[in-house]
């Protein structure tokens, strides 16, 4: 069973690098700033976002998720700069049978710096040991080369393709869906 303890008290969490705080509506700008990025939006089939006010509701409705036990989002902020360098989620947070799933983004000049599987370390670690999740699932589209790189480099294992069955923009899209179980996971990756 899902550890509920966290879903009363937020789990301010710290790596090496980074502090993985909750994210706040003050987190607008930067989330606007990263959500608005072509070159991070390009494989996320959803709205990109042009207002401050459309990422305090993006920010709104996570902040639901959490005070509702299904959600908890994280901020990731390095710490000797205090810099914002993205997000880091669990959602669907499914409490019967311990399972959920993940999203994440960071702005694109901290990709290749190891940032995200950093913060991926750290959080993953408390969902599995902490939160008691049993199983994580993640769904990219199928030309994130990124995101299939660090799902696979964190132990996640590929499920299945599924063709055109998220539709955005117009148009029927296909996914992948990648899994992590909890006795798979190991935090010594390389």
């Amino acid at each position: 069973m899902i550890n509920e303890t966290y879903f009363k008290h937020f789990p301010t969490l710290e790596s090496e690098r980074l502090l993985l705080r909750k994210l706040e509506l003050t987190d607008a700008l930067e989330i606007l700033s990263i959500r608005s990025d072509e070159s991070v939006m390009v494989y996320m089939d959803s709205e990109r976002q042009s207002t401050v006010e459309q990422s305090k509701r993006f920010i709104s409705m996570k902040l639901k998720m959490y005070q509702e036990n299904t959600g908890i989002f994280w901020a990731i902020i390095e710490k000797s700069t205090n810099t914002f360098v993205g997000d880091f989620s669990f959602f669907k947070v499914d409490q019967k049978n311990s399972r959920g799933e993940v999203g994440y983004t960071s702005k694109s000049e901290f990709w290749g710096k190891g940032y995200m599987q950093e913060a991926m370390i750290s959080i993953l670690s408390f969902g599995f040991r902490e939160l008691k999740i049993h199983s994580l699932e993640a769904h990219i589209n199928p030309g994130n080369n990124k995101s299939r790189a660090i799902l696979i480099k964190m132990g996640f294992q590929k499920e299945g393709y599924f063709r055109e069955n998220h539709y955005y923009d117009g148009k029927y899209l296909d996914s992948e869906t990648y899994s992590l179980l909890a006795s798979e996971f190991k935090t010594d990756k390389k």
